[in-house]
């Protein structure tokens, strides 16, 4: 029987699996049932599969089921410590995966598992690429996520047919590369959120209409694709997550702690993590993680 990789990628002849539905997983899920692709899905909760199974998407009853159902499999979970069970555990996708099979991380996750699951699949004939993503939850409905692949570069070139509904992947290295890739992308984001945040608390205490400075100041060396992307969000006070506060939070410890050799001071990263931790405190981890205006607010005694 032929093997899933190398054979070209087509909806009609690959089966594709997909592990976590939350907000950003059930959007990207959903893109690659609209180019046409059959795909098997397994939920903890099975009822929020409801709206992909309406579309045609198939259930299965754990990872490893899935697995052994799929050429490629996609996950779009929570933390690391998930990632580890749903890929490496006794029930866990690796278990199920037939030869020549891929799995697709795109959860973001630390380095050092992402190389590990890599050694793991290729000792049973099969491939692990690492591919975190950016762009929110407008990113992944639009079809226009930033994806950072890490693994074997020919088997990122063979799965372009189905990055491509969801954004624009860049090869980025090795197996762990797209997940430092994600990390330094998260410190830079972060940074921005909160340079605009603190922009618009002073521009509206100075009584500006904040809308009319967003415009004014969007072209010049202010103007950033956070501004684009969560500007007027902030401005109407739609703090909707696409990705949690608490996953932020996340990532940046990851980097702060360090990455074996990769360890770096990142003062900005660290005051960015406290300041997130700070929303959690305040009971919004729930909340998108543009919504760090609410900390600076809450230091300026500002009530909205």
């Amino acid at each position: 029987m032929e093997i899933p990789y190398p054979k070209p990628i087509s909806p009609s002849q690959t089966r594709v699996g997909w592990i976590g539905i939350g907000v950003m997983g059930a959007a990207m899920a959903s893109r690659v049932i609209s180019a046409g692709y059959t795909l098997t899905v397994y939920a903890r909760t099975p009822e929020k599969a409801r709206g992909l199974q309406e579309r045609g998407a198939l259930l299965a009853n754990s990872p490893a089921d899935l697995a052994r159902k799929s050429d490629v499999v996609f996950t779009m979970i929570g933390h690391p410590s998930d990632v580890r069970s749903v890929m490496l555990g006794d029930e866990g996708v690796l278990s199920g995966l037939s030869e020549g099979g891929v799995v697709v991380d795109t959860t973001s996750s630390h380095p050092v598992l992402a190389r590990e699951i890599a050694s793991a699949a290729r000792a049973k004939g099969c491939w692990a690429i690492d591919a975190p993503v950016s762009g929110g939850d407008i990113g992944a409905r639009d079809g226009k996520l930033a994806i950072f692949a890490g693994g074997d570069e020919g088997v990122v070139r063979w799965l372009s047919p189905l990055f491509e509904p969801m954004g624009r992947a860049t090869y980025m290295g090795s197996a762990g590369c797209g997940q430092s890739c994600k990390i330094a992308n998260q410190i830079t984001v972060c940074a921005n959120l909160l340079g605009l945040g603190e922009g618009f608390v002073f521009a509206e205490k100075a009584g500006l209409d904040l809308k009319q400075f967003m415009d004014a100041v969007r072209g010049g060396a202010a103007g950033s694709m956070a501004m684009e992307l969560f500007g007027e969000r902030i401005i109407d006070r739609d703090f909707r997550a696409g990705g949690f506060v608490e996953y932020v939070t996340k990532d940046l410890g990851m980097a702060l702690d360090g990455v074996e050799e990769n360890v770096v001071v990142l003062p900005g990263a660290a005051l960015s993590k406290q300041l997130y931790l700070g929303m959690v405190a305040n009971g919004d981890g729930k909340l998108g993680h543009h919504g760090l205006i609410t900390v600076t607010e809450r230091i300026n005694a500002i009530a909205k």
